[in-house]
């Protein structure tokens, strides 16, 4: 069975439900894309342990079941894989498409923690 797919939203549409308080943003690239930069709000959390073990979505699902989680990558794919499995287990969720598309919008940027942490800088 394919999972339906996510609504699609615009960086700058994701922007405002993250200013509102109403969703949470993930980047799901792998750590070694992080290196690149990362959107300023977003949660570090790669498509592959989504898939795997859960070590770290678990616990993140766990706190954020009540707000929308948009998803991003490179481009989109992956995100829009991330957020199909994710509706299939009943959140509400949204693909923002890809990093370059966060950057192109001037939205803000952030370099990923040395220590690989995976939740959001809030300085």
């Amino acid at each position: 069975m394919n999972p339906s797919p996510a609504p699609i939203l615009a960086p700058n549409e994701a922007q405002a439900a993250l200013a509102a308080g109403a969703a949470v943003l993930v980047d799901v690239r792998e750590p070694t894309e992080w290196r690149d930069g990362v959107a300023l709000p977003a949660f570090l959390l790669p498509l592959s342990d989504l898939q795997g073990s859960r070590t770290y979505w678990r616990p993140f699902l766990e706190v954020q079941r009540g707000k929308r989680i948009l998803l991003y990558c490179k481009a989109g794919g992956r995100a829009g894989i991330a957020a199909a499995l994710l509706k299939c287990e009943g959140f509400d969720t949204a693909n923002v498409g890809g990093y370059t598309a966060w950057v192109a919008g001037g939205l803000p940027v952030r370099q990923a923690p040395e220590s690989g942490g995976l939740a959001p800088s809030r300085s």
